[in-house]
């Protein structure tokens, strides 16, 4: 494991709220996998940043009579405020509007401008005569050449997740109706130079996931096209070229350039060379399905026609869509929850820990089902670990004076339970490397059950042989548990290191020392309160209520 890393996540777009279907693919993923790093010593940072530039941004701003500057200075602060009560731990959240950020991008297009691989092009684009402009490719909708696909993107297709060249049947999203084409001037970076380059990076990536390198190497192989970098509109980064007003980079060349400035910026302040850090870090990025073609062709290409003066990413975790009750989510429609919203019913953890076990480390989409949330806390979370806690915890309170005691000659069953707590850091470390991180829940929800059953077994309240060991055992066992369910719910394992009578920060122990019997006779646990609360049918009811028109 490489002693240094920098994670970053598909930045926020600064036009709204954060709502359940953005942490699951990308943030929480990211959270986890840094506080698993941190657990095991390495120097480990997550970035991330607000997406502030393009045309929605500019509209909307104008909507609500504010300046763009104030309107994406809102939504950075907002979206930060709700990450962080669902206990992102970003180290540094800045802005693709910063100044940092703008110069790195400038720098970055005139040192591919010098390595030739820019040019300057008449193209014919969309404009609207309705709303008198042109068209970026956002605000242009219709069907997808590649899979037929209805209402997409001019710029992405979400189902197939190809870029189009031309979209069929193309319409204004602001108003409906048909654009006309006009002729403009934009600057081009020249894609189809890197073919070779890109399969050469894909094919000595190995940690990059298989089945997303098979169908972009087969995009590469059917022929890229070149790309358009620049937009017809006032609000975004200026082109480093004198005389072209309401002209500038298309967002997608600048917004992942903040993953690097952003990164840059904050190791710099620390007094930590931030470019040399880069360089020798693992480099991962966090994505959902739908911008693979950016992070795995725009991305390390321009990476490469600066003369890879940059690292290119080691991981680039994809994960799919999240639906909500089976249905796509849709702020319109009100099929939608907000993350704030959410966060003033339920605790995090609540929701980090049902997000984490239904999210496999593939595309496949998941759902978020209201009665199988609860079933899964009240059953799983509560029914499985907030009971072992409790009734170890609880019992030795009760039976002990909370004092931990002397455990006799272990038997086959505590010979057993003592296995499993020497290999518990082993059995899930490569789980969490692999990214696998449903799998490694899985698995310390599977010691916790194992340790519910040893202590039924064992019958500690017949207070018969064996009880002290049992005791022993199972409140060390509590122990690993909240070392291991950290990176996963960072409240509840602090609760719990505290209520075993541990001081500091659970987060500070290494995730090895979950493997260690730690805890010795005489050892005073704290103060015993229940973790969680039992989620009531009449709540699941009222929150399946408020959605639909």
């Amino acid at each position: 494991m490489n002693k240094k890393a920098i994670i970053t996540s598909a930045l926020p777009y600064s036009n709204g709220e954060i709502h359940l279907g953005h942490v699951a693919s990308t943030y929480l993923p990211a959270d986890v996998t840094t506080r698993f790093l941190k657990q095991n010593g390495v120097e480990a940072y997550y970035i991330c940043a607000s997406d502030d530039f393009g045309t929605p941004i500019l509209i909307q701003s104008e909507k609500e009579g504010k300046t763009p500057e104030e309107y994406v200075a809102h939504w950075n602060k907002r979206d930060l405020e709700d990450f962080t009560a669902f206990d992102i731990a970003f180290d540094f959240f800045y802005k693709t509007s910063s100044e940092e950020n703008i110069e790195f991008v400038q720098d970055v297009f005139k040192k591919l401008q010098d390595n030739d691989h820019i040019y300057e092009n008449e193209i014919i684009q969309f404009f609207c005569e309705n709303d008198k402009k042109f068209l970026p490719d956002r605000f242009v909708k219709g069907i997808c050449p590649y899979c037929k696909a209805e209402d997409q993107y001019s710029d992405l297709c979400e189902k197939c997740g190809r870029v189009p060249e031309e979209i069929e049947n193309p319409h204004c999203s602001i108003c409906g109706q048909t654009p006309v084409k006009k002729s403009t001037n934009h600057y081009f970076f020249k894609l189809k130079n890197f073919s070779e380059p890109l399969l050469d990076y894909l094919n000595n990536a190995p940690y990059l996931q298989k089945d997303v390198k098979k169908y972009v190497e087969n995009w590469i192989k059917e022929g890229l096209v070149d790309w358009d970098i620049t937009r017809d509109i006032s609000w975004g980064v200026p082109i480093p070229i004198e005389g072209l007003d309401n002209k500038v980079f298309y967002g997608w060349f600048d917004n992942h350039l903040a993953y690097i400035s952003s990164s840059i910026k904050f190791l710099n302040d620390k007094g930590i060379d931030g470019k040399s850090f880069w360089n020798d870090a693992d480099i991962y990025h966090f994505i959902g399905k739908d911008i693979v073609y950016h992070h795995y062709l725009f991305l390390p290409a321009m990476r490469l026609g600066i003369n890879k003066e940059f690292k290119l990413p080691d991981y680039i975790p994809t994960r799919g869509h999240l639906t909500l009750e089976s249905k796509k989510i849709s702020k319109s429609r009100n099929w939608y929850i907000g993350l704030k919203e959410f966060l003033e019913i339920f605790p995090a953890d609540y929701l980090r820990f049902y997000l984490i076990s239904i999210n496999p480390y593939s595309q496949d989409d998941l759902n978020f089902d209201w009665d199988q949330f609860a079933t899964k806390i009240n059953s799983e979370l509560i029914g499985n670990l907030g009971n072992l806690v409790n009734r170890a915890l609880g019992f030795t309170n009760k039976a002990f004076d909370g004092i931990l005691p002397v455990p006799e000659d272990f038997d086959e069953k505590d010979s057993e339970s003592e296995k499993r707590i020497t290999s518990f850091a082993d059995d899930i470390s490569k789980l969490m490397i692999d990214n696998q991180l449903d799998r490694a829940l899985k698995q310390i929800m599977e010691f916790s059950a194992h340790f519910n059953q040893y202590f039924q077994h064992k019958e500690p309240w017949k207070k018969g042989p064996g009880t002290s060991s049992c005791i022993y055992l199972s409140v060390n066992a509590v122990r690993s548990l909240a070392i291991a369910i950290h990176s996963f719910l960072p409240k509840a394992s602090q609760q719990i290191w505290e209520q075993i009578g541990m001081n500091g920060d659970v987060s500070e122990t290494n995730w090895n020392e979950m493997s260690e019997i730690s805890l010795k006779p005489n050892h005073k646990i704290g103060k015993v309160e229940p973790l969680f609360a039992k989620i009531e049918s009449s709540v699941i009811d009222e929150q399946k209520a408020k959605l639909g028109d």
